[in-house]
């Protein structure tokens, strides 16, 4: 970071001193402040700028939760994150589920401290539109397709409840599959692997805090699209589960690693969830974007940028930057129309992705725009190599401007050139399979 970030540490007086400490590696890229309360804290926030606030909450304090609370109304842009120790971990999930970005437990490491730090503000600069950004940050969950959304309300009022099912029926819906993740992947629960696979993932919760998402909580919602959106809610749902399901298969015809098939079907079902944020809370502007795009004949990426000066993969990558989704995740939805995405010798999620959103676009004939292809993704090509689970996510200024959309053109060469009949034929397959079942 070029510039030192500001953050603030609110803790009782009794722990702050071990709160010091944990802050003290991280000077050269923070500059901590501290305070001893909710209202102390606030003082903070009204004098000076800060990216992100790390929050106790103890149960017989009020004001802990309210401090969030209020961080999440009058400072949306500041990274929340909940720093509590685990002697009631439902209790604490239950009062930070609609206030914090991310949970962290103590003691906790200076390491993973700033892993969510730097996670949560790894896009941050990104997106460019700051209204779409404020409204991103304040984000608590996003909507669910309304059938999917009375289903697990009726699965989870009967007696005889089957966990099995109600993790079935979270993992077709977009908003539902990424809350559950962001909590399961919370160091709340100390796992030592990410989690992409929807049933591990309640089966990790619990029948109890999910129940709670959906009753007490009401975090899961469903949608209520106002009509100038002109967002087919249907068709987004459809294409993203295709798109996930050809994701799984191509990964499984390349590799028999279970942890990452999981990571592509989950990365393909919710790599358009920029789409459903800005449709959402933005219904004129990317109704404005679509009718542009059709009427111009460009793609949707490109009429997005003109209308919002904003992407729905940059609005999807800073929210799921934001939640600490897994990797796989957050590459898949910021990057899936970047061809660079198919650069290196081996299947990763993010490649896997790219193919299953171009093909399955080919495949539908969506008329949104995918499959023409921006002169400017040239450019993109020679500078950036998404196909190293270790790269950075991180987008050069140059490449701001540089919005392409999915395309196999110029693959001639790569590896993945060797491989896409054979994919497109999979697809294909379980086109004519399954979608007359879905």
């Amino acid at each position: 970071m070029s510039q030192k970030n500001r953050i603030l540490f609110v803790d009782r007086p009794s722990s702050l001193e071990e709160i010091r400490k944990l802050a003290g590696p991280l000077s050269d890229e923070w500059e901590a402040r501290f305070a001893p309360s909710g209202p102390e804290g606030m003082k903070h926030l009204e004098r000076e700028p800060f990216t992100a606030v790390v929050s106790d909450i103890h149960m017989t304090v009020k004001e802990d939760v309210e401090l969030l609370n209020e961080v999440r109304e009058r400072f949306p842009d500041v990274v929340r994150i909940v720093l509590s120790d685990q002697s009631d971990r439902e209790t604490v999930l239950r009062s930070a589920v609609k206030t914090a970005h991310q949970y962290l437990t103590k003691p906790c490491d200076t390491t993973v401290l700033r892993s969510a730090l730097e996670g949560a503000c790894g896009l941050r600069n990104w997106l460019r539109n700051e209204s779409i950004k404020k409204v991103v940050s304040k984000m608590d969950s996003i909507p669910s397709i309304p059938s999917l959304y009375n289903e697990i309300m009726y699965e989870l009022s009967r007696k005889d409840v089957s966990v099995p099912k109600i993790a079935a029926i979270i993992a077709k819906d977009v908003g539902m599959s990424a809350k559950v993740l962001q909590m399961v992947n919370s160091a709340f629960f100390g796992l030592r692997q990410r989690v992409t696979n929807i049933a591990q993932a309640v089966n990790l919760l619990g029948y109890d805090i999910v129940r709670a998402l959906v009753f007490s909580l009401q975090v899961f919602s469903q949608f209520v699209l106002s009509r100038g959106s002109g967002l087919n809610l249907g068709h987004v749902w459809m294409h993203s589960f295709r798109v996930g399901l050809f994701s799984k298969a191509i990964t499984e015809a390349e590799t028999d690693d279970r942890s990452l098939i999981d990571d592509a079907f989950m990365a393909g079902m919710l790599h358009d969830m920029g789409k459903l944020i800005l449709a959402t809370n933005f219904p004129d502007e990317w109704n404005a974007a679509r009718r542009l795009s059709e009427e111009e004949g460009i793609s949707l990426v490109e009429a997005e940028n003109r209308v919002l000066s904003a992407t729905h993969y940059e609005a999807g990558g800073y929210f799921t930057c934001l939640w600490g989704l897994p990797d796989a995740i957050v590459r898949a939805v910021s990057f899936h129309h970047l061809r660079c995405s198919l650069l290196g010798d081996h299947i990763t999620s993010l490649m896997s992705v790219y193919a299953a959103n171009t093909i399955e676009h080919d495949v539908e004939s969506s008329s949104d725009g995918a499959g023409r292809l921006a002169a400017e993704d040239d450019e993109i090509m020679p500078f950036v190599d998404l196909s190293s689970e270790n790269t950075e996510i991180e987008k050069p200024g140059h490449l701001a401007a540089a919005q392409s959309v999915s395309s196999f053109e110029g693959i001639e060469g790569l590896w993945v050139g060797s491989r896409i009949d054979t994919w497109k034929g999979i697809c294909q397959r379980i086109a004519e399979r399954e979608y007359n079942a879905v």
